[in-house]
C-alpha cells in the first residue's frame, strides 16, 4: 500500500532566537536543547529564601544534571551561590576552575590512593566509611594538609555513608583543634513522599548525630528534604533537580520555574491506510486513514523508548502546531512518530518544530508516562541537540 508524504511547501518554523548557542547548528540536528539560566538563578534564589537563614548550595553533578557544568555553574555562582556538591573529583574539578573562591564537595567518597588529587583541587572529599576516614587521616597527617573533609552518616538510604553507631567514636575528634572535620551530612532515602514515616525517623538519628559534632555544620536536605520543614533544613541545603525545574513536591503543583525544552524537528508527514502499521515490530495499527509525522528524534537523544504506547495504544504526548498529540509505534533510534490526523490539513508540515518538553508538558509528566523520574530523563538529554542558552 502506498504511503503518501504530505509535501506541500511552507516556509520552516523555527524556535525563538535564544542567548546562546553551543554545539552544532540547529540545522544540522533533528532537535534543539534550551537551558533557561536565568531560571535556574531564580529557582536558586526561590530555595534559598525558604530556608534563610540555612545555607543553600548546589548540586551539580552529572554535568549539571544535563544541562552543562560551565553555563550552570557560572550562573549560580553570579546569583550568589558558594557551594557546590558534585559526585566525583574529576567533576570537582571543574567546578574549581569555573568558581576558584566557592566550596566543592565530592559525594562518592575518597577513591584508594585519590587523597592527593582533592588536596591538588582544594576539594572537600565526603568521607562515607571508616576505611576512608582512616586514608584520608594518614594524608592530612603526613602532608601538613588542613582542606578539610566531610563526614556522610548514613541514617536509613543503606548506600554510602557511617554508621550510627560509630558516630559517637568519631565525635571524639572534636577534642584535636586539627579534626579537619568540615561538615556532617547524610541523606534522605524517601523525601518525595513526605508523609513516608522513614523520613521523620532519618531526622531524628541525624539530630542525635549533630548533638554528637556540636559547633560543625550539618547537612541533610535534597529538593524534596527542602519542603519537609525547617526541621530538615540544618545548616546547609543541597538541591539539585528542583533547581533545574523538576518538581520537588511530586503530586503537588510544582514550586520551581521551568528550566529545560526540547523541540524537534518534523522529518516528514505521511498518510496511512486504515489497517496499516507504523513502526518497529508493528505496535500501532491505524484504525483509520491516519496523518503521522515522523519526528526526528529518538532514544540516542535521551527521548526514552519507554514513551512508546505498548500494543495498538498511543504513547506520550507532544505539542504540534499548539495541539497535544500522541507518540504511535515505537521510539526508535533517531526517530518516533507521531499521530497528527486531529489537527487541520497542513498544520503540520514538514521542518516544523514540535514541542517534547516544556512549561506546559513537563519532564516529570513524560517521566511518569515511561515509568521512571524526571532525573533519569534529564541526565540522559543527548548531546546531539544543539544546545540554546537563555539569561
Amino acid at each position: 500500500m502506498a504511503l503518501v508524504e504530505n509535501m506541500e511547501s511552507a516556509p520552516t518554523r523555527t524556535p525563538e532566537p535564544q542567548t546562546a548557542a553551543v554545539g552544532p547548528p540547529a540545522i544540522e540536528t533533528g532537535g534543539s536543547l534550551t537551558i533557561d539560566l536565568s531560571a535556574i538563578q531564580s529557582n536558586f534564589r526561590t530555595l534559598r529564601a525558604r530556608v534563610s537563614p540555612a545555607e543553600c548550595a548546589a548540586v551539580v553533578k552529572a554535568d549539571a544534571y544535563g544541562c552543562g557544568l560551565e553555563p550552570v555553574v557560572r550562573a549560580l555562582a553570579a546569583a550568589g551561590c558558594k557551594t557546590f556538591f558534585v559526585a566525583h573529583l574529576a567533576e570537582a574539578r571543574q567546578v574549581r576552575a569555573l568558581a576558584p573562591d566557592a566550596t566543592v564537595y565530592a559525594l562518592s567518597g575518597l577513591p584508594p590512593g585519590a587523597a592527593a588529587g582533592f588536596a591538588d583541587a582544594r576539594v572537600r572529599p565526603v568521607l562515607g566509611s571508616l576505611h576512608e576516614v582512616a586514608e584520608w587521616d594518614v594524608f592530612c597527617l603526613s602532608n601538613g594538609w588542613r582542606g578539610g573533609a566531610a563526614l556522610h552518616f548514613d541514617t536509613g538510604m543503606n548506600r554510602l555513608g557511617i554508621s550510627v553507631d560509630e558516630a559517637a567514636g568519631l565525635a571524639q575528634r572534636l577534642k584535636s583543634p586539627d579534626h579537619g572535620i568540615a561538615l556532617v551530612m547524610s541523606h534522605f532515602a524517601c523525601a518525595e513522599t513526605p508523609k513516608h514515616a522513614l523520613n521523620n525517623r532519618q531526622i531524628q538519628l541525624f539530630r542525635e548525630i549533630r548533638g554528637l559534632f556540636r559547633g560543625i555544620p550539618a547537612s541533610l536536605a535534597n529538593s524534596s528534604g527542602i519542603f519537609l520543614g525547617a526541621s530538615a533544613h540544618y545548616d546547609i541545603v543541597r538541591p539539585g533537580y528542583a533547581l533545574f525545574g523538576g518538581n520537588p513536591t511530586l503530586g503537588s503543583p510544582n514550586p520551581m520555574a521551568p528550566v529545560i525544552g526540547v523541540q524537534a524537528r518534523i522529518v516528514q508527514v505521511r498518510t496511512v491506510p486504515r489497517g496499516e502499521t507504523v513502526g518497529y515490530g508493528a505496535t500501532w495499527t491505524a484504525h483509520r486513514p491516519s496523518r503521522i509525522a515522523t519526528v526526528s528524534v529518538g532514544y540516542a537523544d535521551g527521548y526514552p523508548r519507554a514513551a512508546s504506547g505498548p500494543e495498538a495504544r498511543a504513547g506520550a504526548e507532544m505539542i504540534i502546531a499548539g495541539t497535544r498529540c500522541r507518540v504511535v509505534g515505537r521510539v526508535s533510534m533517531d526517530l518516533l512518530a507521531v499521530d497528527v490526523t486531529a489537527l487541520p490539513d497542513n498544520a503540520a508540515r514538514r521542518g516544523d518544530w514540535a514541542t517534547l518538553i516544556s512549561g506546559d508538558l513537563d519532564i516529570d509528566r513524560l517521566a511518569a508516562h515511561c515509568g521512571t523520574i524526571g532525573y533519569e530523563l534529564m541526565c540522559n538529554l543527548g548531546r546531539r541537540y544543539a544546545r540554546l542558552y537563555k539569561g
